[in-house]
């Protein structure tokens, strides 16, 4: 039952019809694991403390640097040196008093995953490296745990939820780490953009435990904020159907064999983008030029008018996303490699 203080403080949220009550009550006895209480984290666990939701564990094993205060605004200059799990709880608890915070000042393992995220029923990624995405993903198909997954990187993020109700989930998309990764810190991050995906992720979170409106289950959603580009790409994984199906017509794709055949026959006809990452580019490919999906929108100029394209990535996920981009706005023909370069 929510109390009176309760009912007072989060009264224009219960007065939307979507939510109500029912939500609220939904909402307080949520329990939800954030793991990583930097950029992503802090909107996230701000927003979440303020909407209500019960239990709330934060994960991190980093302490708060002065580098860390352009984006990360939970903290301020009287942190820096101490434990971001440890000042993020006593911040948050002073937001909201009516939130349980467990704290895990230690790294995200191997060892202690399992452990730690079979205490809860929802998993946000707020991770900013390859080792611990991957690891949460296999632990919440492990536990059957729906997970909330965004990241950041200069001035583009991406938002989806993974692994909800058998969905797909985050090596559906990319199957495997890349060798080496690039950073936040290696790369830049413009001090709002975590922000904007952290608010995202935690309006997810809030849907997902009400269980109202549209999630991002089985989609993509990527924000460059540079340049004011939103796109919302869906995903499918081998134990769903094999094709994306647009709201008009399915996404057209080409095998191996074909494409080996109109390069030997039409090799002038037909123009292949490698819409991987140039990392992946480097390690191999099957030639053409290479743009990433998501510099793809501002990259059109390079695309010739009068040829077939043919798309092609590690698995064929994100060439079928592009293809949904591209057919948006492209006239000529487009198709995705089925199953990429796997």
């Amino acid at each position: 039952m929510l109390t009176r203080a309760e009912l007072n403080r989060y009264n224009r949220q219960m007065i939307l019809p979507e939510l109500g009550p029912e939500g609220q009550e939904k909402l307080k006895v949520a329990r939800v694991l954030v793991i990583g209480a930097g950029g992503l984290g802090c909107p996230v666990l701000q927003y979440l403390a303020a909407a209500g939701a019960g239990t709330i564990g934060i994960v991190d094993d980093d302490v708060v640097e002065l580098s860390n205060l352009q984006r990360q605004i939970l903290y301020n200059h009287n942190d820096i040196g101490q434990p971001k799990a440890k000042v993020a709880s006593a911040k948050l608890a002073l937001l909201n008093p009516h939130v349980n915070f467990t704290v895990y000042y230690e790294r995200f393992t191997p060892a202690n995953a399992i452990a730690i995220c079979q205490e809860y029923d929802l998993i946000i990624d707020c991770s900013d490296n390859f080792s611990t995405r991957y690891l949460v993903n296999d632990t919440c198909v492990s536990l059957g745990i729906t997970l909330i997954f965004g990241s950041i990187l200069g001035f583009e993020g991406q938002v989806a939820v993974f692994n909800h109700q058998g969905g797909t989930n985050y090596r559906d998309l990319y199957p495997a780490p890349p060798a080496e990764s690039m950073t936040c810190a290696a790369g830049g991050v413009i001090g709002i953009l975590p922000g904007i995906i952290g608010l995202y992720m935690a309006n997810e979170a809030v849907k997902l435990i009400c269980n109202i409106g549209e999630t991002l289950s089985g989609k993509l959603m990527t924000i460059d904020a540079l340049n004011n580009n939103v796109s919302v790409f869906k995903i499918t994984s081998e134990k769903q159907t094999p094709t994306i199906k647009s709201e008009t017509k399915a996404i057209k794709e080409i095998d191996q064999a074909t494409l080996a055949q109109w390069l030997l026959a039409h090799k002038d006809e037909v123009f292949l983008i490698d819409v991987r990452e140039d990392y992946e580019h480097e390690e191999n490919n099957l030639g053409g030029v290479n743009i990433s999906l998501y510099e793809l929108n501002n990259s059109l100029d390079a695309i010739p008018k009068n040829k077939k394209i043919v798309c092609y990535c590690q698995t064929g996920q994100r060439s079928k996303m592009a293809v949904q981009l591209l057919e948006g706005i492209y006239t000529g023909q487009v198709y995705s490699l089925t199953g990429g370069l796997v």
